[in-house]
């Protein structure tokens, strides 16, 4: 099976609905069911984009491939 890409701005708006179904009283499970990833990727996300603004994620996409590229 091919793993789907998921931009930031998707990534993003996926935690926003997580944690919008998680104060109404949905487990990790539940949210992870409901928007298609595992719990593990779940968490990898929350680690990586939780306090990130898309403006933000945008921005941090752009720094890392231009540190790769140098």
């Amino acid at each position: 099976m091919a793993r789907k890409r998921y931009t930031s701005e998707q990534i993003i708006g996926y935690l926003r609905e997580a944690e919008i179904l998680q104060a109404k009283g949905s487990t990790i499970p539940q949210i992870c069911k409901k928007i298609g990833v595992t719990e593990q990727t779940y968490y990898r996300w929350r680690k990586e984009y939780g306090s990130l603004s898309v403006d933000q994620a945008k921005r941090l996409k752009e720094v890392e491939k231009e540190n790769a590229r140098l």
